[in-house]
């Protein structure tokens, strides 16, 4: 497992563990997006020119960013939330929730107009479609003062794609700089600079983004070549779990829980907080992969992104029964 030195004095940041005087909270910090989610749930989902009857509607806070952020405070970290909302009601929404959450919103800044969007179709067969408006989103395309400070107090930085580029790759350098274990996960898909790359430590993508980032459809031909760009990679894949490698020669194979799934919308966005979380407290990367299994698990039998997100007592419970 790579580990990077934190950087100055190892007494000032937050431990991983157990330490002295009781267990000790790893602190997780996330530059990322803040959307509402517009969800749509239909028995079948449309074609396309094709209009179907849904049977309920629902607005989440969500965003592939905040959503992370949640999974990790309520998987146990000390969360801190990087970001933009508009100044409209959904940016108010999503602000409460992440508050709600224990996420730390001191990073999060409003920006003039409207908040990111995602609309969301999910079937009865908890399979969803997705279409994001970034809005919002659209301008964290660059730290703004006092982000490189949040990001050197924490133990992760966990990324995304659904903020410019130029916004990731700026906080994955301050990670690097910083001694963070830089976290990506490439969502959307689309193909990533090398310069953005070497800034990162662990790479989390589903099979569908290692066959972008690849050209390869075979997950283990995929892991394989997106080693030689990152030290660690984890590909999740679906109802199957997830494989494990690293450039040190590890391999781990974790197969998913069988439940009966509702929505899908935040399984990858709770397996990649609650991993974070479990890493960041000194857990080998089995026991890290499962407990992030777990939690996945429990996210796809709710309805919803974040308020489907299991807490730390429920991943232990499940896990145990």
């Amino acid at each position: 497992m790579v580990r990077r030195p934190p950087a100055g004095d190892p007494s000032s940041r937050r431990g991983v563990g157990v330490g002295h005087d009781g267990p000790v909270t790893t602190s997780v910090v996330v530059f990322g997006s803040c959307n509402m989610d517009l969800v749509a749930y239909v028995p079948v989902a449309p074609q396309q020119g094709e209009t179907v009857t849904g049977r309920e509607f629902r607005t989440v806070p969500g965003g592939k960013g905040a959503n992370q952020a949640i999974a990790a405070a309520k998987a146990g970290a000390d969360a801190r939330m990087i970001g933009a909302v508009g100044g409209d009601e959904f940016g108010a929404e999503i602000r409460r929730v992440l508050q709600e959450s224990t996420v730390d919103v001191q990073g999060l800044r409003t920006a003039p107009g409207r908040s990111g969007t995602a609309h969301i179709v999910v079937d009865d067969g908890g399979d969803n479609s997705i279409v994001v408006v970034p809005a919002a989103n659209g301008t964290v395309d660059a730290l703004a003062d006092g982000d490189e400070e949040i990001i050197a107090g924490s133990d992760s930085l966990l990324l995304q794609l659904e903020i410019p580029q130029s916004g990731v790759a700026a906080a994955a350098a301050a990670g690097k700089r910083n001694g963070v274990r830089v976290v990506l996960t490439p969502a959307p898909a689309v193909p990533l600079p090398e310069e953005l790359l070497r800034d990162v430590d662990l790479l989390v993508p589903n099979e569908h983004e290692a066959a972008v980032l690849t050209g390869h459809d075979d997950p283990e031909r995929a892991l394989t070549a997106l080693l030689e760009l990152v030290p660690e990679v984890v590909i999740t894949l679906g109802a199957r779990g997830c494989v494990y490698g690293s450039r040190e020669g590890a391999r781990h194979e974790v197969p998913a829980f069988e439940v009966q799934a509702v929505d899908t919308t935040a399984a990858g966005d709770t397996f990649v907080g609650v991993l974070s979380a479990a890493l960041g407290e000194g857990e080998e990367v089995p026991a890290a992969l499962r407990r992030a299994a777990a939690g996945s698990a429990l996210s796809v039998q709710r309805n919803g992104a974040t308020s489907a997100m299991p807490t730390r007592d429920e991943i232990v419970r499940f896990m145990a029964n």
